[in-house]
C-alpha cells in the first residue's frame, strides 16, 4: 500500500515481511526485509521491497488495485471485532483523501467520522440514523457489502 504512494519505507513493512513469513511465504529477500532494523536507509530499502514483491509476484503498478487489494485486507481483518473498527475506518478515511475523496471509500470516510463524533457526543451529522446504539452494526454492514462487492475482484 505504501508503495503505491511512494512513501518510506518504516517498521510496518518489517512488521508485514514478519506477517508474511508467518502466513508461510517465503524469500530471501523476505527474510532481509523482515530483519532490518533502524537507521533505514531509503533507497537500499526501496530496492529491498522492490525485490521483495517481485519474489512474491505482487503488483505495486496498478495503484487503485493495489488499494482496493489493502482495503479488502484490513477490512477482512476488523470486520469481526469493533474495537479496531474506528482506527479501520481511520485509515480508509485518509486514504480517500490522499485520492482527493473517491466515491467508493466515501462511505467509510463518512463513518470515520460518525464514529468518532458519537465516541464523545451522543449526536453525530454524517450518518443518516445512526447512533450509538446501532454504528457499530452499520460498520459492520458497509465492511461485509464492501468485501462482498469485491470478493469476486481478489
Amino acid at each position: 500500500m505504501k508503495k503505491a504512494f511512494n512513501e518510506d519505507i518504516d517498521e510496518m513493512w518489517v512488521e508485514w515481511a514478519l506477517e508474511m513469513i508467518q502466513a508461510g511465504y517465503e524469500s530471501d529477500n523476505l527474510y532481509i526485509l523482515a530483519g532490518i532494523t533502524r537507521p533505514y536507509h531509503q533507497f537500499e530499502l526501496q530496492r529491498l521491497t522492490d525485490k521483495v514483491l517481485a519474489d512474491l509476484n505482487l503488483d505495486y503498478e496498478d495503484k487503485l488495485l493495489m488499494i482496493r487489494n489493502y482495503i479488502y485486507y484490513i477490512i477482512s481483518t476488523a470486520i469481526n471485532e469493533p474495537s479496531k473498527y474506528l482506527s479501520t475506518l481511520k485509515d480508509i478515511k485518509d486514504i480517500c483523501i490522499a485520492l482527493d475523496m473517491e466515491q467508493e471509500y466515501m462511505d467509510f470516510y463518512l463513518l470515520y467520522f460518525a464514529k468518532d463524533d458519537l465516541n464523545e457526543s451522543e449526536v453525530q451529522w454524517y450518518w443518516d440514523g445512526a447512533d450509538r446504539t446501532n454504528i457499530d452494526r452499520i460498520i459492520e454492514e458497509v465492511f461485509e457489502n464492501y468485501l462482498n462487492s469485491n470478493n469476486s475482484k481478489q
